[in-house]
């Protein structure tokens, strides 16, 4: 019986550790399964969502200069402009445009100019009385050319002198030079006018070009502005466009003063250089009268 007892009794145990080891497997069989933690910020792409858009320059540039889908060129930077701004351009770019028409008109003008001058002159030297000079001064291809007016107002004073019976020789030589000289002044003081024409234009572009320009920036600039403050965004994307318009003015403002100083520049050493040579022919025509009177011609 003592053997059937122990026997008894480990067996017991063997239940009871079988039991116990079989207890956790069947607790875990049957918890209910807790939500997996991916499964809860699932809609976080949708919460997002509006801040992509805020940060979309396809979006907010709407409101700010209008978008530029396409690009940003020179041509729509442009048409995306205010009138203000367009306005400016437009202006600018006339200015411009007329600054090189009077490039190319004022260049025909001064060769022309000297290569009648040099004619003009070869003739003039060739002349032995002051009847000669007159009739070289007097003919019809150098008409308007600032030099042969300066000889024939200075031969047309001592042929007048003459006709009204006073003496331009001997005694009175000196009033007849007084004569032709103030003759040969008087043409000479409107010379800088008649060559001058068209650099007032160039001077008042040259000068202002770039201040024009500067107004059209600064008011596009304003707009851009305000326009950011409107769509509360800073965004470079969307800022940029609107400033990059602006700056346009100030482009174009410098496109057309640059040359108009450059040719304003240039055309009054032209004018200054033909001043120079009217002044050595002056000297010439005087001394060159003034021989022929105490020959008696």
């Amino acid at each position: 019986m003592l053997n059937s007892k122990k026997t008894n009794i480990l067996l017991a145990a063997a239940g009871a550790a079988v039991l116990m080891a079989s207890s956790p497997v069947l607790a875990q069989a049957q918890a209910p399964a807790e939500p997996t933690p991916a499964a809860a910020p699932a809609e976080a792409p949708t919460a997002m969502a509006p801040a992509a858009d805020a940060a979309n320059p396809s979006t907010v540039g709407e409101s700010v200069g209008g978008g530029h889908s396409g690009g940003i060129t020179p041509i729509s930077m442009f048409m995306e402009a205010t009138i203000i701004v367009k306005v400016v351009m437009i202006g600018l770019l006339l200015a411009s445009i007329l600054s090189w028409t009077l490039l190319l008109i004022k260049l025909f003008e001064f060769g022309a100019l000297n290569r009648k001058t040099d004619n003009f002159l070869e003739n003039f030297r060739g002349a032995r009385t002051i009847a000669d000079m007159r009739a070289v001064a007097t003919q019809e291809e150098y008409d308007g050319n600032p030099l042969a007016d300066m000889a024939a107002a200075a031969t047309d004073e001592i042929e007048m002198s003459r006709q009204a019976g006073l003496s331009v020789t001997g005694d009175h030589l000196d009033n007849a030079m007084g004569r032709a000289t103030a003759a040969v002044a008087a043409v000479q003081s409107g010379l800088a006018k008649r060559l001058s024409g068209g650099q007032q234009f160039l001077a008042s572009v040259g000068s202002t070009g770039p201040f024009v320009g500067l107004f059209g920036t600064v008011y596009g600039i304003m707009n851009s502005f305000i326009g950011i403050a409107e769509s509360n965004t800073t965004n470079l994307a969307v800022v940029a466009p609107g400033i990059a318009e602006a700056l346009l003015a100030t482009g174009i403002g410098l496109f057309a003063a640059i040359p108009a100083v450059v040719f304003y520049n240039y055309f009054n050493t032209r004018i200054a250089a033909y001043g120079t040579r009217a002044d050595g022919f002056a000297a010439e025509l005087l001394n060159g009268i003034s021989r022929q009177l105490d020959k008696g011609a």
